[in-house]
């Protein structure tokens, strides 16, 4: 089996970040590839306050979308997150969150190789349950889920080495100039972005597993 190293540059609460990982996952499985992905943190509300903001109120503020614009864009983020399988209930999940704690959670289960494991949980937690991801003891609770050891994501959660590491990882994502997520860099060097349907997803791996090289638009 061959495997790829994929780099998910995405953020907790990112809409579609959930839905362009479950389509490269199904691609990879479709294909028998197995894979290494590490995250790489892009906050897209790194201001954002200890209590959040409504998703609506935020959406209307940031891109003055009136209740109409709101739905339809709803709408087709809904059926496109059933088609990839990934259940988002805006009924409890109704704010966005401050994501750092978050990140830096994930960068911290890389140790243990339970980043995708954590990424899932996380994914579960806030598209599907609500729950607020900048909050210290909902992320302690997913930590214990995983096995881990509450007392040391604590520590995690405040570690100044951590917040290093995210900084590298940081600097990693601003050197490809990415302007929205998810955002992938296959193999070290292919870049694409978006949340591409599995069928996009199979010719980008078939591609860099058979020839090693890219047949696809990097970065479209």
């Amino acid at each position: 089996m061959k495997t790829l190293k994929i780099e998910m540059i995405h953020d907790v609460v990112c809409s579609w970040c959930p839905i362009g990982y479950a389509n490269l996952k199904q691609a990879l499985s479709n294909l028998d590839v197995e894979d290494e992905i590490l995250f790489l943190p892009y906050e897209l509300n790194p201001e954002m306050g200890a209590k959040g903001e409504s998703i609506d109120a935020h959406l209307s503020r940031r891109y003055q979308w009136n209740q109409s614009t709101l739905g339809d864009y709803r709408e087709n983020l809904l059926a496109v997150a059933k088609q990839a399988g990934v259940c988002i209930d805006f009924s409890k999940r109704s704010h966005y969150y401050n994501s750092n704690k978050a990140h830096r959670l994930i960068h911290w289960c890389e140790g243990y190789n339970k980043q995708q494991a954590m990424n899932n949980l996380l994914i579960d937690a806030y598209f599907k349950r609500g729950l607020d991801i900048s909050n210290t003891q909902v992320l302690l609770d997913l930590a214990e889920q995983l096995g881990l050891d509450r007392e040391e994501g604590r520590l995690a959660l405040n570690a100044d080495d951590i917040t290093q590491q995210l900084q590298l990882k940081k600097q990693r994502v601003l050197q490809q100039e990415v302007t929205s997520v998810p955002a992938y860099i296959f193999n070290g060097s292919n870049l694409i972005t978006g949340s591409n349907s599995v069928e996009y997803f199979e010719q980008v791996i078939r591609g860099l597993t058979t020839n090693n090289q890219p047949s696809f638009d990097v970065a479209s």
